[in-house]
């Protein structure tokens, strides 16, 4: 058989390949953008007929019925790595769990803490090329993983989707079952930065020199920092993520990979995301792109292997003593800590290198500082004091390494608002 017969003989419907998923089972969803659109819509529809199905996630890009409908509690539980806005809405009612991790190691670790059994593995594709490979395109996070761990590997073919290389590529002889469905991708929203998020990116660029590797977290500021660093040359990415900001970036000649420690002339990632169909199809068969697994890209020895690593990440808050907090406002769930302390420690690691966290000063109209001397209970921890480096709102920049409570203190109320700066100050003389 050859594998154009292979693949024909693979091909199910959507019904058909959503009707082998069974009560009691487990399915890794493939993360992000890479998330299959088709079979989550048609599980859904199935749901009458399954119980106690757990669903494995990492940052859903769609509010599918299935993770936020009242009416799918007892059928769907989704277990969560990284929370975007469908799992906060959900969070209280108690159907979606989220799963403490360090990314590069979340899907070894999901798979221990199952006693290694895994189901069913559910992600997209590109349709195959000449040779009989596909490529698995936005991400691979924890893909290749999980597909070699899975009972049952289903794959959605779309056409859509940009064909990438790296960890990316696969035989078809390692998938069980193909669908054909040929969605829209998942865009994401490019919005104009704030006013606040082009004056953090106005600092932040100070420490970008040419020649650097860097690595941008998600949010409006990278779209920002964009602008303010367009003129810098040799520029390269290692990143988690793939950001709008960096495709601009590139287009500028601010990026061009060339100096890269590792893989010199590349783009990498674990991840991609686009914005707009141009991107897309920049993406498409450019060999400057190259996609590996989570196990890799955030390796803390391999981003440490980077000469002049800058990792630029947001933070929710950040209290007086330098505790970075990114995942939680209190005991409310807000994201997940992705790789961003692996990319902090490899920073620190990194020869001529340093980590950047970002944040607007205040939250709720101005009313609250971020910068604060206790975090609220509750509140999880994302980057321990010790590992904090430069820290930069719109109000300026403090640098903790080295510095004593007091010193980081003094650093970090210069950044606040000012309008908060006074009561931290008295907080602080309080004891």
């Amino acid at each position: 058989m050859n594998w154009k017969e292979e693949y024909q003989s693979k091909l199910l419907t959507l019904a058909e390949a959503a009707g082998l998923v069974q009560s009691g089972d487990t399915i890794q969803i493939g993360v992000a953008a890479s998330e299959p659109v088709g079979l989550l819509e048609e599980l859904a529809n199935q749901a009458d007929r399954l119980f106690d199905v757990t669903l494995w996630t990492c940052l859903p890009m769609r509010a599918y019925d299935i993770f936020v409908k009242p009416e799918m509690e007892g059928h769907f539980f989704n277990e969560n790595w990284f929370y975007g806005a469908p799992d906060r809405a959900v969070h209280l009612e108690g159907r979606v769990s989220y799963t403490p991790n360090n990314l590069h190691r979340a899907g070894r670790d999901k798979l221990v803490g199952n006693k290694g059994k895994l189901d069913m593995f559910m992600g997209t594709c590109t349709p195959p090329n000449a040779d009989g490979m596909v490529s698995l395109s936005m991400g691979v996070v924890v893909e290749r993983e999980m597909i070699d761990a899975a009972r049952t590997v289903i794959l959605e073919v779309n056409r859509n989707l940009p064909w990438t290389d790296g960890d990316t590529v696969i035989p078809i002889s390692m998938v069980d079952h193909f669908v054909e469905n040929d969605s829209l991708l998942v865009q994401v929203p490019q919005t104009e930065p704030s006013e606040t998020e082009e004056q953090i990116g106005r600092h932040v660029a100070q420490y970008i020199e040419d020649g650097c590797t860097v690595q941008l977290g998600i949010g409006g500021m990278p779209t920002a920092l964009a602008d303010f660093i367009s003129d810098r040359r040799h520029l390269g990415i290692h990143s988690e993520l793939l950001v709008d900001g960096v495709y601009k970036l590139y287009e500028s000649g601010a990026v061009d990979n060339s100096r890269k420690t590792l893989h010199p002339g590349k783009f990498v990632a674990t991840a991609l995301t686009a914005s707009t169909t141009e991107e897309i199809e920049f993406i498409h068969e450019n060999p400057v792109y190259e996609v590996y697994d989570v196990e890799y890209t955030n390796d803390i020895q391999v981003i440490a292997s980077h000469d002049n690593m800058v990792a630029i990440n947001n933070a929710m808050s950040v209290d007086l003593t330098g505790q970075i907090a990114a995942e939680s406002i209190g005991r409310d769930l807000w994201s997940g800590p992705g790789g961003q302390l692996e990319f902090v420690i490899g920073a620190m690691l990194s020869k001529g290198g340093r980590s950047v966290t970002v944040l607007p000063s205040t939250a709720r109209n101005g009313e609250v500082s971020r910068i604060t001397l206790h975090h609220e209970p509750g509140t999880i921890v994302t980057v321990p004091r010790q590992f904090a480096d430069y820290v930069v709102t719109e109000h300026g920049i403090a640098r903790l390494f080295g510095k004593s409570d007091r010193e980081r203190a003094d650093e970090l109320i210069s950044i606040a608002h000012p309008d908060h700066r006074a009561e931290l100050r008295r907080q602080v003389a309080k004891g």
